[in-house]
């Protein structure tokens, strides 16, 4: 029987920890021997036992420790749950810079043979320069190609895991060998729906089953529910947590009630009715996020049989695309309003002065292009994608659009049409055959095993940075993510 560990830093509800639990359900289903490790115990039922190191917790939040004592106590507790020594660590987001002593942990352990899947669902280098640059200080020394050679160890004992394709293109490019690179696409498990409940009264609920942070892009949901039609009302689930985002939050709540929309922000905590409850009550799901991790927001909607509208976010839903999920029918990858509304110069200025922050807070220097490259990306013959805006630029076009009605035939789309109620089932089956708990403990169980039978070898490190480079593109900049 294979025995695997699994790290994180915490077991707190939602994000990771989700998956987390559903793949201790998944693994014990199939005979594999799993512990967990975390500096919190679970808010959730766990199919495994778990013990609580609270040196895995954030940096500033955690014990004072090294790096070969942080080792010994992960060893302790794995092979106390366990009954004996694990045959590898499933650790997830080792490198985010949450708890650099854990990134370092996980170099150490695989220069002492350790068989490793390094399991990465978010990116410091995906526009999170705090985090980049707690790892600088922390880890790199002030070099970013020492950094990165301690973030990105090879061997043949480590293996890695992400969750889309963009990551293990990106990944692929920077040098990592195909054989110990792997996709692991999340399991996708309906959240389930009381059958009596409360629900929002007076009107017809289009829901975004988010938490408002900035890069869900609420000036896009703004601009949907003021030209949705009579009786729908445009929502969000839950109203952010972290501070830094509760002011713009509070920005287009008071801009909905300036422009009389029927939006409504946060609904959990403003109705006093839980997340399921809402979900009950929705007519059509809506997206305008501009950046995914895996993407969950374009597959629980069809388990929920109900449609999906909004923004598509290609380099994540390829992966669905291929799948069989259809979104072309309700979603649009770009909404396009004329470019004059705002005037080139003042969207030239915008995206120089993202990049000149953007590029400074990892150090780099920026491409002398970079502009050029921004611009190509967000405009086309003569239109801007209203989701590279920023939230000034967002509300110029906002309030044109209250002044001037008929303008909204300006844009394109113009409307949002949710899929007939063939597509939503096609997509149903899609996503129930193809990202099924099922599913996914097939090829969790088998990655596990494939990890646990690699040679172990020598640690090398990727010259200069690879991964970094790989996501500093100009054309992926969102003014909304900087």
């Amino acid at each position: 029987m294979t025995c695997v560990v699994v790290v994180h830093y915490h077991l707190r509800t939602g994000g990771v920890t989700r998956i987390v639990q559903h793949a201790c359900q998944a693994l014990r289903e199939r005979g594999v021997k799993v512990a967990v490790l975390a500096a919190t115990p679970p808010e959730m039922p766990l199919a495994a036992p778990a013990a609580v190191v609270p040196e895995l917790a954030y940096d500033e939040r955690r014990p004072p420790v090294t790096t070969p004592r942080l080792i010994a106590l992960l060893r302790r507790e794995a092979e106390r749950l366990l009954g004996r020594a694990p045959d590898l660590w499933h650790v997830h987001n080792h490198s985010l810079g949450k708890n650099s002593l854990l990134t370092d942990a996980c170099r150490e352990l695989a220069k002492q043979g350790e068989r490793l899947l390094l399991q990465v669902h978010d990116f410091a280098e995906d526009l999170r320069p705090h985090q980049w640059c707690s790892l600088m200080e922390n880890l790199g020394e002030g070099d970013a190609a020492r950094l990165s050679a301690r973030l990105w160890p090879q061997a043949p004992q480590i293996h890695y895991a992400v969750i889309n394709g963009r990551d293990r293109g990106i990944l692929a490019r920077a040098g990592f060998e195909p054989e110990r690179l792997h996709l692991l696409p999340n399991p996708v498990v309906a959240p389930r729906v009381p059958a009596t409940s409360s629900t929002l009264s007076g009107g017809r609920l289009w829901l975004a089953p988010v938490r408002g942070i900035r890069r869900k892009n609420l000036g896009e949901l703004l601009l949907w529910s003021l030209l949705a039609e009579e009786g729908v009302v445009v929502s969000t689930s839950r109203r952010p947590e972290n501070p830094r985002e509760q002011a713009q939050h509070r920005h287009w709540q008071r801009a909905a009630a300036r422009l009389r929309a029927p939006l409504r922000l946060g609904l959990v905590e403003s109705e006093g009715l839980s997340f399921e409850s809402l979900l009950k009550g929705v007519e059509c799901f809506v997206t305008t996020s501009v950046a995914e991790g895996f993407g969950m927001a374009f597959l629980e909607p069809w388990l929920l049989e109900r449609p999906l509208v909004g923004r598509d976010l290609p380099e994540i839903t390829a992966d669905f695309v291929s799948g069989g999920v259809v979104l072309e029918e309700g979603c649009y990858s770009r909404l396009e309003v004329p470019e004059g509304w705002l005037g080139r110069d003042r969207l030239w200025h915008a995206a120089a002065s993202a990049l000149q922050r953007w590029y400074g807070e990892y150090g780099r220097s920026q491409p002398p292009a970079a502009v050029d490259a921004v611009l190509n990306a967000w405009c086309r013959e003569g239109r801007v994608d209203f989701g590279r805006l920023d939230e000034p630029l967002q509300m110029r076009v906002l309030e044109r659009l209250v002044e001037h009605p008929v303008e909204r035939e300006a844009l394109s789309p113009s409307a949002l049409t949710p899929p007939a109620p063939a597509r939503v089932e096609a997509n149903r089956r899609a996503v129930a055959e193809g990202w099924d708990l099922q599913a996914y403990g097939r090829r969790l169980s088998a990655l596990l095993e494939e990890v646990a039978a690699s040679p172990s070898g020598p640690v090398e490190a990727l010259e200069g940075t690879p991964v970094l480079d790989g996501f500093l593109d100009p054309s992926r900049l969102w003014l909304l993510r900087v």
